[in-house]
Protein backbone atom coordinates (compact mmCIF):
# COMPACT_ATOMS: atom_id res chain seq x y z
CA UNK A 1 0.00 0.00 0.00
CA UNK A 2 2.95 2.37 0.67
CA UNK A 3 4.31 1.59 -2.35
CA UNK A 4 1.06 3.10 -4.42
CA UNK A 5 1.20 5.91 -2.18
CA UNK A 6 4.76 6.56 -3.19
CA UNK A 7 3.73 5.98 -6.92
CA UNK A 8 0.50 8.02 -6.91
CA UNK A 9 2.53 11.24 -5.24
CA UNK A 10 4.97 10.72 -7.74
CA UNK A 11 2.71 10.68 -10.58
CA UNK A 12 1.14 13.84 -9.03
CA UNK A 13 4.21 15.20 -9.23
CA UNK A 14 5.48 15.01 -12.08
CA UNK A 15 2.47 15.85 -13.63
CA UNK A 16 2.34 19.45 -11.48
CA UNK A 17 5.93 19.80 -12.74
CA UNK A 18 5.09 19.46 -16.53
CA UNK A 19 2.05 21.75 -16.44
CA UNK A 20 3.95 25.18 -16.09
CA UNK A 21 6.41 23.88 -19.18
CA UNK A 22 3.21 23.05 -21.09
CA UNK A 23 1.61 26.67 -20.51
CA UNK A 24 5.33 27.83 -21.70
CA UNK A 25 5.25 25.83 -24.20
CA UNK A 26 1.85 27.02 -25.26
CA UNK A 27 2.83 30.46 -25.15
CA UNK A 28 5.20 30.42 -27.41
CA UNK A 29 3.75 31.12 -30.45
CA UNK A 30 2.25 29.49 -33.76
CA UNK A 31 4.41 30.15 -36.94
CA UNK A 32 1.73 29.88 -39.23
CA UNK A 33 -0.76 32.24 -37.41
CA UNK A 34 2.32 34.72 -37.06
CA UNK A 35 3.06 34.52 -40.47
CA UNK A 36 -1.23 36.04 -41.07
CA UNK A 37 0.04 38.64 -38.34
CA UNK A 38 2.97 39.68 -40.40
CA UNK A 39 0.19 40.63 -43.27
CA UNK A 40 0.24 43.66 -41.84
CA UNK A 41 3.78 44.08 -41.26
CA UNK A 42 4.42 43.41 -44.94
CA UNK A 43 3.37 47.13 -45.81
CA UNK A 44 6.79 48.29 -44.35
CA UNK A 45 8.92 45.29 -43.66
CA UNK A 46 9.92 42.69 -45.55
CA UNK A 47 10.10 38.93 -45.02
CA UNK A 48 12.13 37.48 -47.23
CA UNK A 49 15.04 40.47 -47.82
CA UNK A 50 17.34 42.37 -44.89
CA UNK A 51 16.74 45.18 -47.41
CA UNK A 52 14.59 48.16 -46.11
CA UNK A 53 10.89 48.83 -47.25
CA UNK A 54 9.59 51.43 -45.41
CA UNK A 55 11.03 50.24 -42.24
CA UNK A 56 14.18 47.61 -41.92
CA UNK A 57 13.81 44.03 -43.77
CA UNK A 58 13.53 41.35 -40.99
CA UNK A 59 15.10 38.53 -42.97
CA UNK A 60 17.43 36.99 -40.56
CA UNK A 61 16.10 39.04 -37.74
CA UNK A 62 17.02 37.14 -34.81
CA UNK A 63 20.58 36.14 -36.18
CA UNK A 64 21.79 39.17 -36.23
CA UNK A 65 23.11 41.20 -33.27
CA UNK A 66 21.40 44.02 -32.84
CA UNK A 67 17.90 45.80 -33.49
CA UNK A 68 17.91 49.50 -36.10
CA UNK A 69 17.87 51.19 -32.60
CA UNK A 70 20.84 49.25 -31.37
CA UNK A 71 19.47 47.11 -28.67
CA UNK A 72 20.44 43.47 -28.57
CA UNK A 73 17.86 41.25 -30.82
CA UNK A 74 16.21 39.40 -28.19
CA UNK A 75 12.51 38.28 -28.07
CA UNK A 76 12.22 40.74 -25.10
CA UNK A 77 13.28 43.47 -27.35
CA UNK A 78 11.22 42.62 -30.42
CA UNK A 79 8.00 42.59 -28.23
CA UNK A 80 8.94 46.00 -26.81
CA UNK A 81 9.63 47.34 -30.53
CA UNK A 82 6.12 45.87 -32.07
CA UNK A 83 4.42 47.13 -29.15
CA UNK A 84 5.94 50.53 -28.49
CA UNK A 85 6.76 51.05 -32.63
CA UNK A 86 9.00 54.58 -32.79
CA UNK A 87 10.63 55.93 -36.03
CA UNK A 88 7.28 56.11 -37.90
CA UNK A 89 5.78 52.61 -36.97
CA UNK A 90 2.66 52.49 -35.43
CA UNK A 91 2.66 51.17 -31.30
CA UNK A 92 0.85 47.67 -31.40
CA UNK A 93 0.20 47.47 -27.99
CA UNK A 94 -3.47 47.70 -28.17
CA UNK A 95 -3.40 46.63 -32.10
CA UNK A 96 -2.27 43.04 -31.25
CA UNK A 97 -3.12 40.14 -28.84
CA UNK A 98 -0.37 38.80 -26.66
CA UNK A 99 -1.58 35.99 -28.56
CA UNK A 100 -0.93 37.84 -31.99
CA UNK A 101 2.40 39.34 -30.60
CA UNK A 102 3.89 35.56 -29.46
CA UNK A 103 2.74 34.00 -33.14
CA UNK A 104 4.21 37.05 -34.65
CA UNK A 105 7.77 36.48 -32.57
CA UNK A 106 7.71 32.75 -33.50
CA UNK A 107 7.19 33.53 -37.48
CA UNK A 108 9.84 36.09 -37.27
CA UNK A 109 12.24 33.40 -36.10
CA UNK A 110 11.90 31.74 -38.76
CA UNK A 111 13.08 34.53 -41.45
Amino acid sequence: MVDMDRLRVLAIVVALAAGPRVLLAADKGDVSKGKAVFQQCSVCHRADSDEKKIGPGLKGLFKKAKLADGKKVTEANVRAKVEGGGNGMPAYKDMLTDGEKNNLIAYLKTL
